[in-house]
């Protein structure tokens, strides 16, 4: 794991103490989630900017053909993000045996 040193205004870094001590967990830690975060979500808005532009070269019919494929785009992301995913529960119900 590599290391690297950053600058923080005195504010930040007492308001990043506070949360670390607040979770019983190191600045480092937290530090490095938040920069997890922010990149996911930074990948996550050009994935979505490279769906709109694409959308909107194909005109109305791309603009239906993103909306229809949102849902599994967003399952797609959900799994690379290391999310759970859930499978639907049927809408119906067996019958069950009587013993």
């Amino acid at each position: 794991m590599s290391l690297i040193s950053i600058r923080l205004p005195e504010d930040l870094d007492a308001e990043l103490s506070r949360e670390a001590q607040a979770r019983q967990r190191p600045k480092s830690e937290l530090a490095r989630e938040a920069i997890v975060e922010y990149l996911a979500r930074r990948e996550r808005e050009r994935f979505l900017g490279a769906i709109a532009r694409a959308a909107r070269a194909e005109g109305d019919d791309g603009v239906a053909l993103a909306e229809d494929a949102l849902p599994f785009d967003n399952e797609a992301l959900d799994l690379a993000e290391g999310k759970q995913v859930r499978e639907p529960r049927p809408r119906y119900r067996t019958p069950r045996s009587k013993r």
